[in-house]
């Protein structure tokens, strides 16, 4: 079958851009990656998958390269943002996790280019040995240390990676609050950074509205979310859109994806949300009387 999502983006999306013209400078792409491996595991659909081999990876770092884009770590960014100052034609690249074949095959091409990244920890699954969850590796505190040496920023995607709504607010207090501090004992030096795991609940409004006060409370300045789109300064600092990345994105989409032509994706992607969220607050209800 053929991706919608795909056909979308190439055959109205990308030419309506440039049918009415350019935007200007100001929204940046944030592409997410989690595992850079030929191991599939977890969802495997190509509109949300979490491998991308590591031949895909090298060549959409080639591409981001000839296309003359910059790199900026999530913090770097969120100064850029303030200062009202992002350099034309840059980029954020995000990992989400901490699995170990970061360090084995994305650095490189990372390096090679000289790109840096921010990396996303679940604290509870980096240990001084590489362990082996679901069928895939993890860093362990020694490549976290010579990554951060190296110019990578690390940040946290809290300790032991639950559904943060799932939780009481002190159980959310203590992921966000442990995952910190682990990586900043670890690292000695502060972490600001912060990645929401699992499907961001944007439509949850008292939801979202909390956890942004405590990630505040707890020193964090900046965070991702799986909201699709491009990050702009009007954003939410704490939940900025990010784009999908992985094996499935060729030349021409990958591109499409960085000129803001995947950006409509976001209003389906909101309205399912919206349409899932008020059925279960009908449902509870129903259960109720």
């Amino acid at each position: 079958m053929p991706r919608l999502d795909r056909l979308a983006t190439l055959y109205f999306a990308f030419p309506l851009k440039y049918v009415f013209g350019r935007e200007g400078t100001g929204r940046v792409p944030i592409l997410m990656y989690h595992s850079v491996s030929d191991n599939l595991f977890g969802k495997s659909r190509p509109y949300y998958q979490i491998n991308t081999s590591p031949q895909a990876f090298a060549r959409q770092m080639e591409w981001l390269y000839e296309a003359d884009y910059n790199t900026l770590t999530l913090p770097q960014l969120k100064a850029a943002f303030e200062r009202g100052s992002v350099p034309p034609r840059t980029a954020v690249i995000t990992f989400d996790d901490g699995y170990r074949d970061f360090y084995t095959d994305a650095f490189a091409s990372l390096r090679k280019y000289g790109f840096t990244a921010s990396v996303f920890l679940a604290t509870n699954r980096i240990q001084d040995t590489p362990a082996k969850i679901e069928g895939a590796d993890y860093l362990t505190w020694g490549d976290v240390r010579e990554l951060h040496a190296e110019g990578i920023d690390f940040g946290s995607h809290t300790a032991s990676h639950p559904d943060l709504r799932s939780l009481d607010t002190e159980e959310v207090e203590y992921e966000l609050g442990c995952s910190k501090h682990t990586i900043e004992d670890h690292l000695s030096t502060s972490v600001s950074a912060f990645a929401y795991p699992f499907a961001f609940p944007e439509e949850d409004r008292n939801f979202t509205r909390s956890l942004a006060d405590i990630l505040e409370n707890h020193g964090f300045e900046v965070g991702v979310s799986t909201v699709i789109g491009r990050a702009s300064s009007q954003d939410n600092r704490f939940f900025l859109p990010r784009l999908p990345v992985n094996s499935w994105d060729d030349y021409r989409l990958f591109h499409a994806k960085l000129a803001g032509c995947y950006d409509w994706l976001h209003a389906p992607q909101w309205l399912t949300k919206f349409v899932n969220h008020n059925v279960r607050l009908i449902q509870r209800a129903a259960s109720v009387e």
